[in-house]
């Protein structure tokens, strides 16, 4: 069965820090997350503008983020001015407080839900979609729904806020695992691996920016690329217990930590990407090298966090 969950292959373990602000819209009949496409290649995920959604900034043509049901956020273009930008709003309440500046309301139930930002210069578009979850208050005897949730512990004082228990659960049913979260990555991707109908799921936004950019890399080291392979994303605690894992603080519990490999001819395993011939840890390595490239850049902007190497 384990070998069934996880593969042996040498993969890249990434980890963020941070949290993102509550946003959110309806689903409607004429724009809805599960109609965006991804993009024909990784190195035109990147917008041509971007937006302050709460306090994250958005720089994706397609970027997911969770909301509380009934919250609100306010929504900016980041940077200079440019041309106009529209909003159109699949649901919710959309707001417009001045030129390229919105206050957007949650409805009061948990679901999917999109906001397109069109810009007419330079002409590009972002598509948010947004993620209402069920509330933690919601999880009783350890289960959601049905679904196993388990239970967080209480954060140390020596342990920054970041490790407080998530505010609540992204609910996820078969029909919306194909919803993209950012270009080129998809909700389903990230599900722990307990099975249920519906299941329970988080996936920050921050994790999904440093795949984005390593997804880029990777193409132009010269590995022709359309996604990298998520074999672990979001766990809940008593999943992550039930593998045997120790620590009640991993960053998968809070969805922003992923453990990833590129396997272009799909047989389960990390591709030769050092040409040697051979697949091992010197692979994995050779992905681990680009994203520390990434993050060491001059005017890096990419979130802090951690990284490890195995198999």
């Amino acid at each position: 069965m384990m070998r069934s969950l996880f593969r042996l292959a040498p993969i890249v373990a990434l980890g963020t820090l941070g949290s993102v602000q509550p946003v959110d819209a309806q689903r409607g009949a004429t724009i809805q997350p599960s109609r965006w496409t991804a993009t024909s290649s990784a190195a035109r995920s990147s917008a041509a503008f971007k937006l302050r959604v709460g306090g994250f900034v958005v720089p994706l043509r397609v970027m997911a983020l969770t909301v509380l049901p009934g919250g609100e956020v306010s929504i900016e273009r980041e940077g200079p001015s440019g041309g106009r930008v529209t909003a159109m709003a699949g649901g919710g309440r959309l707001r417009e407080r001045g030129q390229a500046a919105w206050t957007w309301s949650a409805p009061d139930r948990s679901g999917f839900h999109a906001v397109r930002f069109v810009s007419s210069a330079p002409v590009d578009t972002i598509n948010l979609t947004f993620m209402v979850v069920r509330p933690a208050s919601a999880v009783r005897d350890g289960a959601l729904n049905g679904y196993r949730i388990g239970s967080y512990r209480d954060r140390p004082a020596s342990m920054s806020a970041r490790y407080e228990p998530p505010m609540g659960f992204v609910e996820a049913s078969p029909a919306d695992y194909d919803i993209l979260v950012s270009p080129n990555f998809r909700l389903g991707e990230f599900l722990c691996k307990d099975p249920g109908d519906p299941r329970y799921l988080l996936v920050s936004p921050r994790l999904l920016l440093k795949l984005e950019a390593l997804l880029v890399a990777v193409n132009e080291a010269g590995i022709p690329t359309a996604s990298l392979t998520v074999m672990s994303g979001f766990r809940t605690p008593a999943y992550n217990r039930a593998i045997g894992n120790t620590t009640d603080f991993s960053r998968h519990l809070w969805g922003d930590a992923a453990d990833v490999y590129v396997d272009n001819d799909g047989n389960g395993d990390m591709d030769d990407l050092n040409g040697d011939g051979v697949v091992n840890l010197a692979d994995a390595r050779w992905l681990a090298r680009l994203m520390e490239g990434l993050m060491t850049a001059e005017g890096s902007t990419l979130p802090a966090g951690g990284m490890s190497v195995y198999r």
